[in-house]
Parts: C-alpha cells; structure tokens; sequence
C-alpha cells in the first residue's frame, strides 16, 4: 500500500544577489522541498525567475557539502575526509592561533562578497569574529564599487525610480543592465509602458532580449560609456534644452561639469565610441524631448578603468536634462539605500586596542596572497567563490595551492575554490535559515524563515560564526548572538523606521518610510548636506584624479585586437548554481572578426593574451558588436576545456573609483585550437 506524503505550504523570501528580493511559496513533502513558485506581489506579478524556481537541484545536487571535511590529498586534488565540526573547529582555532602567533593577526584574511546573504548572515557575527582577531580588511570591491561611489558622491545614494513607476515613463533607457538575465521583474513594467507608446534605448555592446525589442539600440565600445552621456550633455546644453533653473536650484559644480563635457563634440564621441553622429544625436534629442524620462542604470559599465566616471556621467544626465520632479522621472541604480541600516556600533565590531588592520582589495587578492608582506597564512572563505569571480584567476590559482596557507571554505556545495581547502565547512541555504532580505531594485524587505531542517550538517553563518568567536575566547556578556538577537539589533538600527519588526509580523511586504515610491526632488531628495546632487564631488575629482576623464585602454597591444567582456549569465547567480551546469560554455564573437580569423561556428578556439588562455566552443553571432567577444562570468572549470574562465584573461588593475574591479578591459586574440 502507497503512503500518502504529507506537503505543507511555505512562504519566505529569496535574498540571491539579485534586485527584486522575490517572495516565495515553497512546498515541503516529507521534509523536502518539492516545488518554489513566487508569492503574490503586485510589483513581481507572482512569478519567480527560473534560478529559484530550480533551487531544489542546487539544494539537493550531489555536489551539495553534507559534513565538515579535511584535506588528505594535494591542493586542487578534491580528496577529502569526513570529520566531526568539533574536530573542525578545533583545528580551524588552533591553525589560525598557531599562525596569528607566529605571524600578527594581520596574517589572517577573510574573503567574501555577500550579494547574495541577508542583512543576518553577512556583517554581524562574522564581522565580530574577525573584528576581534585583529584579521586584516578585505574591501569587497568586486562589484558596485565604483557606481557605490558615484552614486554616494553625486546624490548620497539618494533612492531612485521605483519599478512600478516605469509604466508611467514615456522614454526608458535601459544602460549596461540586462534585466532579462539579472532583475527580471523589471521587464514587465518596461512593457506596459511601451504599451502606452514609451519609447525603449538600450546602452550596451550586445544586442540583449531587450536591445534586440528596443526602438534605439546603442552598441557601444566598452569603456566609452562616460564619453556618450557627456556628449549627450553637451548636446543638451548647446541645443537650449539643459535645465539650467534645476541645476542651479538643485546642484552644485554644474558649470564644471558643463566645461567637462564641452570638449565631446557629436564627431568627437563617434572615434572613441564607434557609435555615428546620427545615432548619439537621435538618442540625446529623445531623450529631452521626453517627460517622463527614465534610466535604469546598471553594473555593466563599471567594470573596466573608467567605470566610476561612466556611472556619475549617467546619473547626472537626470540632473542636467531636467528629468526629476514628475513620477517615473530620473533614474534607478541600486535603492538599497531606502533601508538605512547602520548597527555596527552595537555589534562590537571593535579591534584589539583600535588597531587598524591593513586592507586588502579583493580584486588584487591573488596577488596578496603571493606578495603580501607578512604574508597571508590563514585564509576564511565564506559567501564567495574567488577562484571562479575575482580577476588574475592564475594568481588565484596559484596562492591557494600555497601548502603554507590554511585555507577554510564555509560553502554550501564543493567549488572550485574549495577543492583548495584544507577544511571545507558545510553551510545552509536560505530555505535552512533565518535571515532578513532587502531589495536593491524593489522597495522591500522580508523575513526569511527556515521552511526545511539543514542538509546533512549544514549550519548557518550565524551559528558558525558564532561559535567561533566562542572557541577563540572572543565572546562578551549580553551581546546579541542568536538569530532573533542579531535581527532585533539590525531592525532597531534602521533609522527612521521604528516599527519594522511589528511590521515584518504582520506584512507579506514590508516597504519604507513613504511606500517605496519616491518622486524624485519631490519627497526624496539627495541624502547629502544641502540635500543637493554634488556634481563634481570634489572627494571623487580627486579620488579619480578628474571624474569624467576618459582613459584609454592600458595597453594598445595589437597582438591583442579584441576586448573581452563577461556579462551576467541567465543560468547563474554570480557563480551559484554553477556545479549544476556541465556544458562547455561557448566565446560569442561577431561574424566579421570571425570571417577575418578563418573561424566557424562550432569550432573550439583558443582565447588568449600574456595572462593566460581559454579554450572553449565558438558561438558566431552578430548579438555583439564587432571588435569585442564575451564568456559569461561565474563560470566553473568545467564549463571550459582547459579548466581556465575569462577571469585568467582580465586584469586586476583597478577602476578610477572604489578599487572597483576592471574586467571589461581585457584585450585577448582568438585563434583555432589545433590538436598537439
């Protein structure tokens, strides 16, 4: 006789590095998860991205890491044995004691990202255990650093345009963001107002979903994004249609920023852009002649040595073209500054005697952890996967097969960069987990409740981190440990919202202070002194040493013609999810650089340059503009035949602003592979 599976239903949030923070209905048959679809919202429709709607294989793939592990064979080799998280832990804290000893504390170096963690499981407990071992500072630059610093610089990352809002645009400009890949529930917006006759532009070197839909389709040089948007201003300024009453009621360094833009003239921005005049003066008269008029603002342009500079310039197009003030006007980058959670202060995130350690930038990370003086001897990776994210993946590579270094991943399944632990430690998902999930696209927060019991030994970054700052003799009485401790801590931080967690009690949604849907020098105004958008910052003139300069590419290499970029991939989060994927990921390149190589579809090819090479499949494919190839990023060894990802191609030499990461500015050649 078949027994019957009891399923209950559960509702939670979904807080992978995404914008939309997705509620979720997750259906539980005899402690499994068997089914995730989207909760009822009116911003995200209901629906759910085909990531999490898959989550279970990511939940439940043999990869997943089921008890804490020890090294038995060579770094890089994968062979492991089981051991109890006593014996773990035990031999985390006499490795690291042993090392801090003998080298400083500052021989200790944490590694993580986060983008895809709560306001629970990244910056509290973890944050106090290596706060109190005096661990050398990583600057988690690898993203959103320098479009953080401009946005913070130009407007007190002031919170933008609200998704539900873009229905009311008449011109939407969509500028180095795929929402189609990464923030899907834009989309849906972005159509009703094209319904209603809005009219769609998209900035980017590859005709995306949405590019492909667009009225105008800019397919820029990567780099030269600063260079467009000030010839746009130029443009506004010279045809009369600069809002000069906004910029000089609402703004300062206007006029310096109008001298900037003078010297990009229409022909002047064609030979750095490769765009026509036609094409840069199309999109600038569209522009002004649009109200409401939008920009969604993304990632994609800060990637490479002038990203700092292309983010301020588009951010201020808004200001300089008189785009606020009206619903649906100005622009969206990051809103996760509409939740102001500041609760450092009561975490006791203190030093030993207020020492300042060191920082490292963990773009440069493989070069840390090969010429860093001391040196680094202990290393803790958590939330991360470098050796598939940062840059100089050799360097990567390279520092974690040190058999000097004791290296800890605290991971959920066993990636690349695990395979050079020395300890692997098994950590939840967010359906294990209590956590908090903020938005940065949509206005909204939730709560995250476990809907299973942990995999195997899985446990939390609170419970682990916790732990240890326990087994270290780091504790102090009454300071906040649990989950319910750490989230009343956080909450209560949250200036101007007082009411949170009664909120979070009894809302599916949970918005901030005026609904989440700001008009722009309406009701929200810049978070800056004189609550005005600083337009040349003089901190970020100086910081860039000229915001809105454009610079070159560093090298002019000819025997590198071709820049790389990486783009978001539509299966992964970063690199989550990538163990799930197998396939050899193709290099997509332009028919024209193709046909002048003698390359074909299908074929494999070498991708290379002084740093290193990737052999890989050839997709052939006019969605990019010549002169310019893409690998996804977040790729796994796997999914190349040498082992090798772009990241072995991209430099780490860092943006103009934030110590921001330059991967765009790769040059490599392509080449057949040819048996040896």
């Amino acid at each position: 006789m078949l027994r019957r599976m009891a399923s209950t239903l559960h509702t939670t949030a979904c807080p992978l590095d995404c914008p939309d923070a997705c509620r979720i209905e997750a259906t539980v048959t005899d402690g499994r998860v068997t089914r995730l679809e989207g909760a009822d919202s009116a911003i995200t429709g209901g629906f759910l991205c085909k990531k999490v709607r898959n989550f279970d294989q990511h939940l439940y793939h043999p990869d997943r890491v089921g008890t804490p592990l020890r090294r038995i064979g060579a770094k890089g080799e994968g062979k492991f044995e089981a051991l109890s998280w006593d014996a773990a832990l035990d031999l985390v804290v006499r490795e690291f004691t042993d090392r801090a000893t003998r080298y400083g504390a500052e021989c200790i170096l944490p590694l993580s990202y986060g983008g895809s963690n709560g306001l629970l499981s990244q910056d509290t407990a973890d944050a106090r255990l290596f706060a109190r071992l005096g661990a050398s500072r990583l600057a988690r630059t690898v993203c959103a650093a320098p479009s953080g610093r401009a946005a913070g610089g130009l407007y007190g990352k002031m919170p933008g345009v609200a998704y539900e809002d873009y229905e009311a645009a008449k011109w939407i400009g969509v500028w180095g963001a795929n929402p189609s890949a990464s923030g899907i529930h834009l989309v849906p917006w972005i159509r009703r107002a094209r319904d209603q006759g809005a009219r769609l532009v998209v900035v980017d070197p590859r005709r995306t979903p949405l590019a492909a839909q667009a009225d105008q389709h800019l397919a820029l040089r990567p780099g030269t994004d600063v260079v467009l948007a000030l010839a746009t201003m130029r443009w506004l300024f010279e045809h009369g249609t600069a809002d000069l009453a906004f910029l000089q009621e609402h703004t300062t360094g206007w006029e310096e920023l109008r001298l900037r833009a003078d010297r990009w003239t229409l022909s002047a921005a064609t030979e750095v852009t490769g765009l026509t005049v036609d094409e840069i003066e199309r999109f600038a008269g569209d522009y002004a002649a649009a109200t409401p008029a939008v920009i969604r603002c993304g990632w994609g342009l800060e990637r490479n040595r002038n990203g700092g500079s292309g983010v301020a310039s588009v951010i201020a197009l808004p200001a300089v073209a008189g785009k606020f003030g009206v619903r649906g006007g100005g622009y969206t980058m990051s809103n996760s500054g509409a939740w102001r959670f500041a609760p450092e202060g009561t975490l006791g995130l203190d030093t030993p005697g207020g020492s300042q350690p060191r920082t490292v930038n963990m773009n440069q990370t493989g070069q840390a952890l090969l010429e860093a003086d001391p040196p680094i001897q202990a290393l803790f990776v958590y939330n991360s996967n470098p050796l598939a994210t940062l840059p100089n993946q050799a360097a990567m590579r390279k520092g974690l097969a040190r058999e000097d270094l004791f290296t800890v991943v605290f991971d959920q399944v066993m990636t690349d960069t695990a395979q050079y632990a020395d300890v692997v430690l098994p950590a939840t998902t967010f359906l294990e987990h209590r956590d908090l999930a903020r938005g940065y696209g949509n206005f909204v927060l939730h709560r995250i409740e476990p809907v299973i019991e942990p995999v195997g030994e899985s446990r939390s970054n609170v419970d682990v981190f916790g732990e240890l700052v326990s087994r270290f003799g780091l504790g102090r009485d009454g300071e906040p440990e649990s989950d319910e401790a750490l989230e009343a801590v956080v909450l209560a931080a949250a200036q101007g919202e007082a009411d949170l967690s009664e909120r979070l009690d009894t809302e599916i949604e949970t918005h901030p202070v005026g609904g989440g849907r700001p008009i722009l020098f309406v009701d929200s105004f810049p978070r800056t002194a004189d609550r005005k958008a600083h337009l040349v910052p003089g901190d970020l003139d100086t910081e860039a040493d000229g915001l809105y300069r454009f610079r070159p590419a560093p090298t002019e290499d000819p025997s590198f013609p071709l820049t790389l970029i990486s783009p978001a991939s539509g299966r992964t989060v970063s690199s989550t999810f990538g163990q799930i994927y197998r396939d050899a990921v193709p290099l997509e390149m332009h028919p024209d650089d193709a046909l002048g190589r003698g390359l074909v579809d299908g074929i494999t090819v070498r991708v290379y340059n002084r740093a290193g090479e990737v052999h890989c499949p050839l997709r052939v494919s006019d969605r990019v503009r010549r002169g310019v190839v893409t690998l996804p990023k977040g790729l796994w060894s796997h999914n190349t035949i040498n082992g090798n990802t772009s990241n072995v191609l991209c430099p780490d030499h860092l943006a103009d602003l934030g110590g921001g990461a330059s991967f765009n500015d790769a040059r490599v050649e392509v080449e057949a592979l040819r048996a040896s």
